[in-house]
């Protein structure tokens, strides 16, 4: 089983308790349909779960596939520059159909973010390494598509569903048994 190879750290866009029993680490593309399916199943275990689950969301825009994933993310980490990142990360994923340049101005305005600076940002590719850095630390980590989820550190490899994702959150939050030694006589 894959293992996360880049930690969860402050640098990372998180909802949720840093002692949270279990993060759930997504890798995903604004414009890819999957992630798209994913979005409400995640709200809903985040619902689900209160403060016992941690979401982490890094960006693995594939680029070849979903010409509008790389502005999209770049988008989202310009909006948590500013400390919009979960708004715009909703926004996103909430109008998939409609990802692109005027949109992005759009939701940037919506969200009292500088549409002329969110234009700056793109130009400039001024979050072009971070949405790289989190790309890499996916490929690293076993990552092939999207999306993909991390429960506490191990690769969810089933589908990601509710009544999947759930249970295996369920089980991360179960103590590990330990094995215990008989003692020789």
């Amino acid at each position: 089983m894959a293992t996360l190879k880049v930690p969860v750290t402050a640098d990372d866009y998180a909802q949720g308790k840093s002692n949270a029993a279990v993060t759930l680490v997504e890798y995903g593309d604004y414009e890819c349909p999957h992630c798209g399916h994913a979005y409400p199943i995640v709200k809903q275990l985040q619902e689900h779960f209160g403060s016992k689950l941690r979401v982490v969301y890094r960006n693995f825009p594939l680029r070849e596939m979903h010409p509008n994933a790389e502005s999209a993310a770049e988008s989202a980490e310009f909006a948590g520059a500013q400390g919009k990142f979960w708004e715009m990360h909703d926004l996103l994923f909430e109008n998939q159909e409609q990802l692109g340049g005027s949109l992005y101005l759009a939701l940037a305005k919506t969200l009292g973010l500088s549409p002329a600076a969110l234009v700056k940002a793109l130009e400039s590719e001024e979050y072009v390494e971070k949405v790289s850095a989190d790309f890499n630390g996916g490929v690293r980590s076993g990552v092939n598509g999207t999306p993909t989820f991390f429960i506490n550190g191990l690769r969810h490899d089933a589908p990601f569903d509710f009544d999947v994702l759930a249970p295996a959150i369920e089980q991360a939050m179960r103590p590990a048994k330990k094995t215990q030694r008989k003692k020789s006589a």
